[in-house]
């Protein structure tokens, strides 16, 4: 479901506009995160830890409103949820476009989640399903190779695409703290960095409880 906003009383119309008019309306941050307590309570409820953050990261963005904007048509709706496609490779590392459902319910969201990358290994090509009409998500990856510092994203500047792309990187630990770097890209049409900055303090509370 989702609900049209009226663009009039919007108090951050003129930075829609503004922003809307660049070829490239996308800014990103990249940050370091602790997932001390969230990799142990993955083990200990016996879930991917990827799985894992992967539902902490959508906990998240359907906490924030601004995270549930997409722009479809040249005006702007807010969903009621957000879904997420994130990255999932094979054995023969090549990787595909998967499409998972946002459950409040962790344990449903792991159910779910478990079924599709099973699908995705039994399955050939880069698209293996339809996303047309597919604005309520949020693209998702994960380079667990890689302590990185920063990340771009190829983007096809004809698409009018203004979903969050979030990813993260290699997990290491010092002196018993486990961390990751965490990427966070979004349309400054629709997020400005104070939005940002509430996504990643919800991010940080839910991965610690």
């Amino acid at each position: 479901m989702k609900q049209k906003l009226d663009l009039a009383s919007w108090n951050r119309k003129t930075h829609f506009e503004f922003f809307s008019q660049f070829e490239e309306p996308f800014f990103g941050l990249t940050f370091t995160v602790d997932c001390t307590k969230a990799y142990q309570a993955a083990k200990q409820k016996g879930i991917s830890f990827f799985i894992y953050y992967l539902y902490k990261t959508l906990s998240a963005v359907n906490e924030i409103e601004n995270f549930r904007y997409r722009i479809i048509d040249g005006e702007v709706v807010v969903y009621d949820k957000i879904n997420v496609s994130p990255t999932i490779m094979r054995e023969d590392k090549t990787f595909c476009f998967a499409l998972m459902e946002y459950f409040s319910d962790l344990q449903e969201f792991n159910e779910k989640a478990a079924q599709e990358i099973d699908r995705i290994q039994n399955t050939e090509g880069l698209l293996t399903r339809d996303f047309s009409g597919e604005y309520n998500l949020i693209h998702f990856s994960s380079i667990p190779w890689v302590d990185f510092t920063s990340v771009s994203h190829s983007r096809s500047f004809t698409f009018p695409d203004s979903c969050p792309k979030i990813s993260f990187g290699k997990m290491t630990e010092t002196n018993g703290k486990k961390t990751m770097p965490m990427s966070v890209h979004v349309h400054h049409g629709l997020v400005d960095g104070y939005h940002v900055g509430l996504f990643v303090e919800a991010f940080q509370q839910l991965m610690d409880s």
